[in-house]
């Protein structure tokens, strides 16, 4: 059986983030391809963030309604920010920062104690796996979260974690260590913007997300009746997916454009 399919527009990230001034190099190769493309066939050409491709990576692949306004965490190597979600106008999502890192992304922190380790670049599989070699009951090293307002810091973390590293200590218990300490940052944080906005919906997305130790930490510290998060994971796979969100993007936006045209 085959099946014919005609495009119909095509969709591509073109910036970073939906801020003034938001460019990476990178996103000019995909873009050129792109508007050929639309050019050639003569159909629409969508534009979305990176950011924008990875929270609707999650909101589809979580499997839940989630309403209009919620909390996002985008945690990966390029990125560590708790943001507020809301429609958007210009753009597809309006996207505000609650807090972000003041200088290492998550991810960075995992890759360059990973790399001290002696680990296969990107590192976060590897630690992941060390660290479940541990049960969380012998772990007993432990990093504080290091929150101060809208900012929170892996600086510390990082030193930290590569002193142990150096003087021997077990690899598998400074795994765990590190990716607690992230858990608990995101703890904190989430905690105080849910409580002041109101806000109970988190969606968690980011390559740093799909870690099993991350994932379970905050469901056991969040989802407790006193403060009733509702914390909504994508599969693994889609926690670092970009290009299936912008694509789903794509989708709905071309959806809206057709109905108003017709």
């Amino acid at each position: 059986y085959w099946a014919t399919y005609s495009l119909a527009a095509v969709a591509v990230s073109d910036r970073p983030r939906n801020v003034a001034g938001s460019y990476m190099p990178v996103f000019r190769a995909g873009e050129t391809v792109a508007r050929s493309v639309a050019s050639v066939l003569g159909i629409p050409l969508f534009t979305f963030s990176h950011q924008e491709g990875h929270i609707m990576a999650g909101e589809r692949g979580s499997g839940v309604n989630l309403p209009e306004r919620y909390i996002a965490v985008h945690f990966s190597g390029g990125t560590s920010e708790v943001l507020l979600v809301q429609p958007g106008q210009s753009s597809y999502y309006d996207i505000s920062i609650l807090a972000a890192t003041a200088d290492l992304h998550a991810g960075q922190l995992v890759d360059r104690v990973g790399v001290k380790m002696g680990l296969p670049f990107p590192c976060g599989k590897f630690m992941e796996e060390l660290a479940q070699e541990l049960a969380p009951e012998k772990c007993g090293l432990r990093i504080p979260a290091a929150v101060k307002g809208d900012s929170f810091s892996f600086s510390g973390a990082e030193a930290q974690a590569l002193r142990w590293v150096e003087q021997g200590v077990p690899l598998p218990e400074v795994s765990r260590a590190v990716f607690l300490c992230i858990a608990n940052t995101l703890e904190k944080v989430i905690r105080e913007k849910a409580k002041i906005l109101g806000v109970k919906d988190v969606l968690l997305v980011g390559g740093v997300m799909a870690n099993f130790i991350i994932r379970e930490r905050l469901k056991e510290r969040l989802s407790h009746p006193s403060l009733s998060c509702r914390l909504h994971f994508a599969p693994p796979g889609l926690s670092s997916d970009n290009a299936a969100g912008t694509a789903w993007l794509g989708w709905m936006t071309w959806l809206k454009t057709t109905r108003k045209e017709v």
